[in-house]
């Protein structure tokens, strides 16, 4: 039977400083309810809220849910609900009490971000981790990961999003792009200033930011450890949200929003680190250079990059970025000093940029298979090949091409043992499922392009 880790954190929760210092914090800031949120295989967040009263109680027992919100409470195409159809056994969300933070549009309102595990009176494994839980699986994987190697993945994401609307002017004229154009920035300048706002106010070190193409911004914040940075992405996709419904506009976090312009990524910049000093780097090297390590590890995800796409481009949406060339999405797995065309940039001395996350990635679960790429890179000496040239394009050594399709992608993903084991059997075989239908469901649907190229075709 698996350790009862569900009361292990209650009894961590309810410290007396703990949950002393938590109502303390309510008290001051006025608040009277609180989310209670977790993260589902899609990497959308759902809550419940529960009066603030009630924070001791949910601390020590934390709220439960049906079994199919792990997958957002989402149906097959033959109307079952996955996770284990209507009868899904419940499932509890214990909060982490160091997430506790009080939103800073409404400050009535705090929220916690859960783990997930199987009910304390569950008839199998009570109290164990749930398997399906995304963010609780990040959290084990780098502790085990750590534990092998004596490293720390420290990450830096890069969100990309589309901005759209009425009061968002496109500054657009042919064969210029309004990339950096200050004119182009200052247009969106209400959105910029109130999401970095709400930012800061929510603990993202806010570092800088730009206008990338029609509609497109891209505000970083400062990198950290693995775990930390997919919570803030989590945290940073809600306050975009909040933004647009402030300004009646709309935030989006699609691949592709269109053809023709750049599409949305979320470059993930890599470094390992082992008692406070960057590996990924030798010191006293000034020149632009991966260290061995960091060598290994550039193996690693490109041995397996092929078969992480369903993880990295998780939707049907996610391939049209490959297809729409020219426009800096990687098409060849391959890596390179400063290359922006490479599937793996080296940006910086210490510093890895993975390029195939796209915009509407869970973070949870790129970052689980960045782990596992890396640790098996670095476990068997796997050779990166050759850097490509700046400027250059095509494959560095003897890897499997990119999938192009979701539904390819979901092949390579089932024939790759060392990602199925990385995500674990229970959830490898729900999120194929789910993916699976999600691909049939697309190639099931008449598009506005087929009716416009074959609705007059003959005679």
């Amino acid at each position: 039977m698996s350790e009862n880790a569900l009361g292990l954190q209650s009894e961590v929760n309810c410290a007396p400083a703990t949950v002393d210092a938590i109502e303390e914090r309510i008290a001051e800031a006025g608040v009277e309810f609180v989310y209670y949120q977790f993260v589902s295989i899609n990497g959308r967040v759902l809550t419940k809220v529960a009066p603030a009263r009630h924070v001791r109680r949910n601390l020590r027992s934390g709220v439960n849910f049906h079994g199919s919100a792990v997958a957002d409470v989402a149906n097959d195409r033959s109307g079952a609900f996955f996770a284990g159809g209507a009868e899904a056994e419940e499932f509890t969300a214990l909060p982490d009490a160091e997430t506790f933070q009080v939103l800073p549009w409404d400050t009535t309102t705090a929220r916690f971000l859960c783990r997930l595990y199987r009910r304390a009176d569950a008839e199998a494994d009570p109290g164990a981790p749930l398997p399906t839980d995304v963010r609780g699986l990040l959290s084990r994987a780098h502790a085990d990961f750590e534990a092998r190697t004596g490293l720390e993945l420290r990450s830096g994401l890069e969100p990309e999003m589309t901005w759209e609307g009425p009061s968002i002017d496109v500054d657009s004229r042919p064969g210029v792009s309004p990339a950096y154009h200050l004119g182009s920035l200052e247009r969106v300048r209400g959105v910029y200033q109130r999401v970095i706002r709400y930012g800061q106010a929510l603990g993202l070190e806010m570092i800088e930011g730009d206008y990338e193409d029609n509609g497109q911004l891209e505000l970083n914040f400062l990198f950290d450890r693995a775990e930390r940075t997919a919570d803030r992405l989590l945290t940073y996709r809600q306050i975009c949200s909040r933004v647009a419904h402030e300004l009646g506009v709309t935030a989006t976090f699609m691949p592709k929003p269109a053809l023709g312009i750049m599409g949305n990524g979320c470059h993930h910049n890599l470094s390992l680190w082992r008692d406070g000093a960057n590996v990924c780097a030798d010191e006293g090297r000034d020149e632009l250079h991966v260290s061995t390590v960091a060598g290994h590890a550039i193996g690693g995800l490109l041995t397996h990059a092929a078969s992480g796409m369903a993880v990295y481009a998780s939707t049907v949406n996610s391939y049209k970025r490959y297809w729409d060339i020219g426009l800096f999405a990687p098409s060849a797995v391959n890596w390179g000093l400063d290359n922006r065309t490479c599937t793996l940039r080296v940006s910086a001395n210490g510093r890895l940029e993975f390029k195939l996350p796209d915009a509407i990635v869970n973070p949870y679960l790129s970052q689980t298979l960045v782990l596992a790429a890396i640790e098996d890179g670095i476990e068997h000496s796997l050779d990166p090949g050759e850097p490509v040239a700046r400027g250059a394009t095509g494959a560095a050594g003897d890897f499997a091409p990119l999938p192009l399709t979701l539904g390819d992608a979901l092949d390579a993903l089932e024939g790759n043992t060392l990602v199925k084991r990385a995500l674990g059997d229970e959830l490898t075989a729900l999120y194929v499922e789910f993916k699976r239908d999600e691909w049939a469901r697309y190639c099931s649907s008449v598009t506005d392009w087929e009716r416009e190229m074959y609705r007059d075709w003959l005679p």
